[in-house]
């Protein structure tokens, strides 16, 4: 899924060869992002679109070679006088004005001779892991040289080679890519630069170097540097395996560019560690050109309340529930605290239905259920694989929380499962700008069988970076509560060469006991809530919940086609299908006898009231009937790890709930499941209570 999609695009032709552009945004100023080498497309830029476009007009466009602009036959037509042209066309036709430019790798050359011949189209150039044309010569393995010549064996740098492109050009590719980003815990980067890269060939890649021995019309030595006048901002990693970093040394030197060195950087910093280079670029503009940055921090001295940012995860109403039952524990300590909730749907919708506060940016955040909706497919989704490619999206979001600890001068950060939270600000502890509360009810990826070898190598890989983050930063969470008690853990492995996650979290932990919404002994006898919520004593009640967001339809459609079997069975059932906030009521076509509800904010006193529940597998809603002792069945999602081993575990351990294959239970195997459940009394092991209390004792200490 996109973070964001242009406003408007288009082509410019020149000279035969159309060059694909988009903009994004209409703020008052300009940035224009130069294309690097047409080995990958615009796309590069993903990381900094979104968050950028929020204040600037952006525009990006493919070089020729590679993404939706064109591949001319004619070596000349990549020369660097025509892909300057071509900026300069794209500036006009967009009505760029006087610009702010980010070349990354060639583009960073493209933004130097801008600046240096039409210092009037440049406000600013930001050049990272730029060429070069001065300074030392460049890695050998990369010259012309080296590509023209035969080789005897192609391993390695030998792959830079002409010959290679023509015969192997995908293996050049990811070789070339897997340089890049050199840094380790890198594998999304390079599968995604690897995509990138087959939208071009190697007959085109070839004529991209040929045509660089063809020179320019423009002077390109030193003198073309010492021209630049406009500020200029340099990042480029020590580690980049691209463009040397002493080339780099060398432009700053002469232009006086500030230069940010990215110690063990690789060559794309924007894409491998945004956050930080978002925030350079934010800062820069601020000092240089005096476009303001996001306000900064109140000063603790002019407020009177203390203030709590609270973020709560989006997948599922349930993390609202606990997350508000918290909130309202935390108040009984701290009755002044004003917490404001940076959150989306359907969690606001039970937020001001419970009369919270909701951060005025919740509204610039990127959709994450509509993402997890789209890496769905028939009651499956591959849970880790769509959280990595949901990369995207969280650092589009995570920027604009980084503007709302700015803006607001919190005390506290309270994150519940906000990932993006939690792994930029151990990245980066410097963007840290109040005490960070953590919470998760699960820790570890853990890989689906399968996915096979490299399945288990990606999600080892996600488990070693974060667990290195919390070894080196262990300072960034002031507090991390695991919602749930150590038997809680499950009893795997992180992965090769890593600890058990049962020897690892209770090092790094607190442990909460769970926490529920509201547990039901508070919701008084089960006649009288039953009495209360007008379900009759002589009807056996049955909900169907399938959480926030619309991954459940197939399953809905399932379950409804098993109720006439079971009704036949049962004459005295009663089906109630919660549907969710973002499932059409009228797409399930549910038979005559059975209610449909679209949201429901109070569903926890339902699932307490009813006699049985049909649901997907999320752990707070399963939690919820375990501690109702309502007899429930679940299909944990094909493909979820945490369904299908963190949840499956928990449940097991309290002897809650008959799991069921979605795959393999048919209409009629659940009208029978549902029947016997019923018939057979739940003898769950009690769910604890006061977990929100002592959550919330756990986070008065922070502020």
């Amino acid at each position: 899924m996109r973070a964001k999609l242009p406003s408007s695009s288009g082509y410019v032709d020149r000279d035969g060869v159309k060059i694909y552009y988009e903009i994004y945004g209409d703020g008052p100023e300009t940035m224009v992002f130069l294309p690097p080498w047409s080995i990958v497309h615009s796309r590069i830029y993903k990381a900094q679109l979104p968050y950028f476009s929020e204040r600037f007009r952006c525009i990006t466009f493919d070089g020729r070679g590679n993404g939706k602009s064109d591949r001319p036959a004619d070596v000349a037509a990549y020369s660097l006088d025509n892909n300057v042209a071509d900026a300069l066309a794209v500036m006009d036709a967009t009505e760029a004005g006087n610009a702010i430019l980010v070349g990354l790798s060639l583009g960073g050359l493209h933004a130097s001779v801008l600046a240096a011949h039409h210092p009037e189209r440049v406000r600013a150039a930001i050049l990272v892991g730029t060429v070069a044309s001065i300074g030392p010569p460049n890695f050998a393995r990369l010259a012309n040289k080296h590509f023209e010549t035969k080789q005897e064996q192609y391993e390695g740098w030998n792959k830079f080679n002409r010959e290679y492109w023509m015969e192997n050009y995908p293996d050049f590719a990811e070789h070339f890519i897997r340089n890049i980003h050199s840094e380790p815990h890198s594998t999304r980067q390079i599968e995604e630069g690897i995509d990138w890269a087959g939208g071009t060939t190697g007959p085109v890649l070839v004529k991209t170097v040929e045509a660089r021995t063809i020179p320019p019309r423009f002077d390109v030595s030193e003198a073309m540097y010492r021209k630049i006048r406009c500020p200029v901002l340099m990042i480029h990693g020590d580690n980049d395996q691209i463009q040397s970093y002493a080339r780099a040394q060398a432009v700053a030197e002469i232009t006086g560019a500030e230069l940010v060195t990215i110690e063990g950087g690789g060559h794309n910093p924007l894409g491998r560690i945004p956050a930080k280079t978002n925030a350079l670029i934010v800062d820069f503009l601020d000092r240089k050109l005096g476009i303001a940055a996001p306000a900064r921090r109140a000063s603790p001295a002019t407020r009177k309340a203390k203030r709590a940012l609270y973020l709560s995860s989006p997948i599922g109403l349930g993390h609202g529930r606990r997350d508000i039952a918290i909130t309202r524990e935390l108040r009984k300590l701290h009755p002044d605290l004003e917490v404001d909730w940076l959150a989306q749907d359907p969690v606001t919708r039970l937020l001001e239905a419970s009369g919270e506060r909701i951060h005025p940016l919740s509204a610039r955040l990127a959709s994450e259920s509509l993402h997890i909706e789209l890496e769905s497919g028939e009651h499956d989704l591959h849970c880790f694989q769509a959280i990595r490619r949901m990369d995207e999206v969280l650092i589009a979001n995570f920027m604009i929380f980084q503007d709302a600890v700015d803006e607001g001068g919190y005390d506290l950060v309270i994150a519940d499962e906000a990932w993006d939270i939690d792994h930029y600000w151990h990245e980066h502890p410097e963007l840290k700008k109040a005490k960070l509360a953590w919470f998760t009810d699960f820790v570890g990826y853990v890989p689906i069988p399968s996915g096979g070898e490299h399945e288990a190598f990606l999600t080892t890989d996600y488990n070693a970076e974060m667990i290195g983050h919390i070894e080196r930063h262990p300072a960034v969470r002031d507090r991390a509560i695991f919602v749930g008690g150590p038997e809680d853990i499950a009893p795997l492995s992180f992965g090769k060469d890593l600890p058990t996650m049962r020897d690892w979290v209770p090092r790094h932990f607190d442990f909460a006991g769970y926490i529920i919404g509201e547990h039901p002994r508070a919701f008084g006898s089960r006649a009288d809530l039953r009495a209360r919520l007008g379900y009759r004593p002589d009807e056996r009640v049955c909900i169907v919940a399938v959480g926030g967001s619309g991954v459940g339809a197939h399953l809905i459609r399932r379950i409804l086609q098993s109720y006439p079997m079971a009704r036949a069975k049962l004459p005295e059932l009663r089906m109630i299908v919660v549907a969710g906030p973002r499932i059409d009521p009228a797409s399930l076509n549910a038979p005559a006898g059975v209610e449909v509800r679209a949201f429901v904010p109070d569903l926890d006193r339902h699932l307490a009231a009813c006699d049985q529940a049909l649901v997907q597998g999320g752990l707070t809603t399963c939690m919820e009937l375990t501690a109702a002792g309502t007899p429930f069945l679940y299909f944990p999602l094909k493909n979820h790890f945490e369904q299908n081993f963190h949840v499956a575990h928990r449940l097991d351990r309290y002897g809650a709930g008959r799991r069921m294959a979605y795959a393999t239970s048919t209409p009629d195997m659940i009208a029978d499941a549902m029947v016997d459940a019923l018939r057979a009394p739940a003898k769950f092991k009690p769910v604890e209570d006061g977990g929100a209390a002592r959550a919330a004792r756990m986070l008065a200490d922070l502020i």
